[in-house]
């Protein structure tokens, strides 16, 4: 037996009430509890059965009502919140009668967000830093302003130059970033090393690599160090996913096998070190409380570094596109080497758009993937060597070995 469909929206409608009042009343926050938000969600289920105009009625209502019981309150401080999630749950549950998923899971996020109260004021007041809010609002500029405004366009000499595709993809790679920065200040110093390389390995392998070997000089951090180099390298394959699945899903097909051995090896030298490291005691840093103070994880997004890789990415794209016109295949490669010695996404994206566009075959635009790579853990083999000195470079060159044998290998059996 199945119920109407009318009834199931309201049902829907209570229930999505009952959940926000029950967190609620968990708190101990307000003048509202289960049953009153049980019934302002059903209201709004009703009211927008009934008319919009209902719903703005109830909506109304319930804001003044919500306002009355916030002055009637006799603490101090009482704040807003239940009263402004009280007025929402009604919205949610006019929402339920046109669309019940999409109220669920609005109604999901908005108790996750009460439910994080603590953790959300301590983010906001002890780890956001003003340089931070101001990262943020340029990131939000350029992803909701300036993406939408540039010309989606094949521009310039031999149509690569694509300006919101190419902003696209750098919004892209400093959103993931984003992530990875974020774990790293919640986590904050005494997890360390390792959480600072993955992020840090979101907006800069290379330098993140440079770093960490830099921080190895210290015999006591010295597998965490190196844990957190390698880790760094996760970051670079979990991007070029992210690039390829963009712009060429069959090179990311192409290259699953290897991405797939590559991440698992690179996960289990890393996690290998770091376990063995758990059980020796950190040394106290002269004139810190920390036992272990780890490099702070770059911006993952700031104008100057988001216009060079916007740079980069263009000039990899032209470039590419040149060598295989005047190359052919060896030149797409060639050119994707050379451009990963600089950025690893710069080549691998050029070889993918190549392959997308038809001008280079899947499995030319895989090796030229390889090759991009490939100079790129030169280039960071060659950082660790300078930063950490010869024992330091020698072992991170070592616990590489495995993880570029583990990705190579699935290519050469494809061939």
């Amino acid at each position: 037996m199945t119920l109407p469909s009318d009834w199931w929206h309201l049902a829907v409608a209570l229930a999505l009430g009952l959940f926000v009042g029950l967190e609620r009343e968990r708190d101990g926050q307000g003048v509202a509890g289960s049953r009153t938000f049980g019934i302002a969600g059903l209201l709004g289920g009703v009211a927008a059965a009934i008319s919009p105009y209902a719903v703005a009625g109830t909506l109304l209502a319930t804001g003044i009502v919500a306002a009355a019981g916030m002055r009637s309150s006799d603490e101090q401080d009482p704040g807003a919140t239940t009263e402004v999630a009280l007025v929402g749950v009604v919205a949610l549950g006019a929402l339920s009668w046109s669309s019940p998923s999409l109220a669920v899971g609005a109604t999901v996020a908005v108790v996750i967000l009460l439910w994080a109260k603590t953790p959300i004021h301590r983010f906001a007041r002890d780890l956001v830093s003003e340089e931070d809010v101001r990262d943020a609002l340029t990131f939000f500029v350029a992803a909701f302003v300036v993406l939408p405004l540039l010309p989606d366009a094949d521009l310039g000499p031999y149509g690569v130059l694509n300006p919101r595709r190419i902003w696209l993809i750098v919004v892209l790679l400093t959103a993931t970033g984003w992530v990875g920065y974020v774990a790293s200040r919640v986590l904050g110093a005494r997890r360390g090393l390792a959480i600072t390389g993955l992020a840090g390995g979101f907006v800069s392998a290379s330098a993140t690599t440079g770093a960490m070997a830099r921080r190895a000089r210290d015999p006591a951090v010295r597998r965490e160090a190196l844990g957190a180099a390698v880790l760094a390298s996760v970051s670079t394959l979990v991007l070029l996913v992210f690039i390829c699945a963009y712009v060429s899903t069959d090179v990311l097909r192409a290259l699953a096998p290897s991405l797939a051995t590559g991440l698992t090896a690179l996960l289990a030298t890393a996690g290998i070190l770091l376990l063995r490291s758990r059980g020796t005691p950190a040394p106290a840093v002269e004139g810190s409380t920390s036992s272990v103070v780890p490099e702070k994880a770059a911006r993952p997004f700031a104008l100057g570094p988001a216009a060079i890789l916007a740079l980069v990415l263009t000039v990899a794209l032209f470039v590419g596109r040149w060598g295989a016109a005047t190359f052919g295949g060896a030149g797409a490669v060639a050119v994707s080497g050379i451009a990963g010695l600089a950025d690893a996404h710069a080549g691998a994206l050029a070889a993918a758009q190549l392959a997308s566009d038809g001008l280079i075959p899947v499995s030319t635009a895989t090796l030229a993937v390889a090759a991009a790579l490939a100079s790129n853990t030169l280039l960071k083999l060659v950082l660790a060597f300078a930063a950490g000195g010869l024992q330091v470079g020698a072992r991170y060159a070592a616990l590489m070995v495995v993880p570029v044998v583990a990705f190579a290998v699935p290519l050469v059996l494809a061939r």
